[in-house]
């Protein structure tokens, strides 16, 4: 991804900044008269035109030379910023005090020490104005730019997990096909069922989170179905009728899925699977348990070659929940946990 090259403003920019410094030039106006006036200075309100329209064509100086300097500025650059306001804050007392102890008879030297200052006042401002505002912009370009490539990133990770489910639901199930056929029919009819969801329901960046508990409750459904009776089920879900509270969609299925793939693999006699979820004010608390063989203790860590799946899941976590999520993994020598706290999106 490149950045866009910026090319300078022209000397007064887009015509927003001519009407707005016709707004400011009002009340600049009003504070040189103000100034002026008990000066005794002939033509005062001549003078405190004159005074105003060179404030505001500083400014625009000030603004014009520093679009150089600020063009790649990323953050506020905190030590200039302070010179150039310590300088504004100097000049303007300089101008009180002037005011205050003229040097008598020397006219030329007052015009001096009066427009000097006058003149550093408006173009400094229009160099602070300019920073503070190319700062700002940058700093929301990239800010533009970074939600667009996780955007983007978000979407490739979620169109991975159908295809991801697919292919290891129709490997479970050509095993069947073999073993067992006459379980074939129903576990078509609970596929479809899981794909129009995966496919047309779990597009958006967030859904309901009852939505999500149906979709996963035909998942295992579905397991059910295809284990058998070897399946020691375990389930305490919390019935949601709220359509505000949401998740990321596919979020939780991935765990639960890793759950029955790596549990059938254990040579007990059953497979143990315990399923929790309940909501605890404005967090979704999650947590899926189940057994497994010893040969899985090197294959199923949540860091390491655990699939597409998990690793999926691994990074929608990081830019969907990003410090809005808590995680715990553990196993021991005969079960393995997941611990899983989301904040509630709505």
């Amino acid at each position: 991804m490149t950045d866009k090259i910026k090319y300078p403003l022209g000397f007064f920019g887009n015509y927003l900044y001519i009407f707005l410094s016709l707004l400011v030039s009002v009340p600049i106006f009003l504070a040189i008269e103000s100034y002026v006036k008990p000066l005794g200075v002939h033509e005062d309100e001549a003078v405190s035109f004159a005074s105003t329209v060179c404030f505001i064509l500083g400014v625009f100086a000030g603004r014009y030379i520093s679009q150089f300097w600020s063009a790649t500025l990323k953050s506020l650059p905190k030590m200039e910023v302070l010179g150039l306001a310590t300088l504004i804050v100097i000049c303007i007392g300089w101008l009180f005090f002037h005011a205050d102890f003229p040097l008598e008879g020397r006219t030329g030297i007052n015009l001096m020490l009066f427009w000097v200052p006058f003149a550093m006042i408006s173009i400094l401002s229009g160099i602070l104005i300019k920073v503070i505002h190319s700062v700002t912009e940058n700093q929301l370009q990239e800010a533009q730019s970074i939600a667009t490539h996780s955007k983007s990133e978000l979407h490739l990770l979620q169109s991975q997990l159908s295809p991801h489910f697919l292919f290891n639901t129709l490997n479970n199930m050509y095993g069947l096909s073999i073993t067992d056929h006459q379980k074939i029919p129903d576990l078509l009819l609970k596929l479809s069922e899981l794909l129009r969801y995966s496919v047309y329901d779990a597009t958006e960046t967030y859904v309901p989170l009852k939505d999500e508990l149906t979709y996963i409750s035909n998942y295992i459904e579905f397991e059910k179905i295809r284990i058998g009776d070897r399946l020691a089920l375990s389930t305490d879900v919390e019935e949601i009728g709220n359509a505000n509270i949401k998740i990321a969609p596919m979020m939780l299925i991935v765990f639960i899925e890793n759950a029955f793939k790596h549990s059938k693999n254990t040579t007990d006699q059953q497979i143990f699977i315990d399923i929790k979820l309940k909501t605890w004010g404005n967090s979704i608390l999650f947590s899926v348990r189940n057994s497994y063989g010893k040969e899985e203790q090197e294959t199923t860590h949540f860091n390491k070659n655990s699939g597409l799946g998990l690793a999926n899941v691994s990074k929608r976590l990081e830019l969907l929940y990003s410090n809005a999520h808590m995680i715990n993994i553990q196993s021991d020598a005969l079960y393995y946990n997941v611990d899983l706290q989301l904040k509630m999106k709505s």
